[in-house]
């Protein structure tokens, strides 16, 4: 996969893409990454990027032209693009697969208080959010996006199960997990995940997905029970 990163402070990614699987996945070739500064796609000598928004108001707006020359220098047949806003949908592990199937990502990173309306209407396929609230720049929600992207692509991750049975793969959290020692301060590990017994097993986390769905999230434990 191809990813493209447009923003105006690309130097951001530099620790989150140089570190762990990430890391692992550009070096191997699994997805390649391109940090694009919107400032060299100006056409003023002073490189500026935005400006006052129309009708008044606080902070200033990023410029259509600067974003749009950008995405042109970078679509190609088969590019999606994708524009990080608190307005979108919010991202979840079905959209991370289907993205992770596209051929080419460009992520249009907001800053300030947004951009130019006529972008998101002429080059933005689009919207994207993380959460119910506000970031100071899009920058971070993009890197959650590349992250949570990657673990679908094959090959990114050692073992590709952990993907299909982690937390919202079945519509349920993920069930606790234990590792050595068996025993630390006084607590020991649940006496059915070292029987060996791999149905009884199955039947314990099932169970304890199912509680913990139900305690922290109720609304996706009331979609999952209605799915049944």
């Amino acid at each position: 996969m191809k990813i493209d990163v447009l923003s105006l402070f690309p130097d951001y990614f530099r620790g989150p893409l140089d570190e762990s699987i990430l890391k692992r996945a550009r070096e191997k070739g699994l997805i390649e990454i391109d940090l694009v500064n919107i400032r060299d796609y100006t056409l003023d000598k002073h490189r500026r990027v935005d400006d006052r928004c129309y009708g008044g108001g606080p902070g200033m707006v990023m410029m259509a032209e600067p974003i749009c020359r950008a995405v042109h220098a970078k679509r190609r047949e088969g590019s999606r693009v994708i524009f990080l806003s608190p307005q979108g949908p919010t991202l979840n592990a079905k959209k991370c697969r289907e993205l992770a199937k596209e051929d080419h990502l460009i992520l249009l990173c907001g800053h300030y208080e947004g951009i130019d309306e006529r972008v998101l209407e002429s080059e933005v396929d689009e919207e994207i959010s993380i959460g119910d609230f506000v970031l100071t720049n899009g920058c971070l929600a993009a890197c959650v996006l590349i992250d949570s992207v990657a673990r679908f692509i094959p090959g990114v991750i050692g073992d590709e199960r952990a993907a299909n049975e982690d937390s919202f793969e079945a519509g349920l959290l993920d069930f606790p997990q234990y590792t050595r020692p068996e025993v630390f301060e006084g607590n020991k590990v649940p006496e059915v995940l070292l029987s060996g017994n791999h149905k009884e097993i199955e039947a314990w986390r099932k169970t304890k997905a199912l509680e913990k769905t139900k305690q922290v999230r109720p609304d996706l434990y009331q979609a999952y029970e209605k799915l049944k």
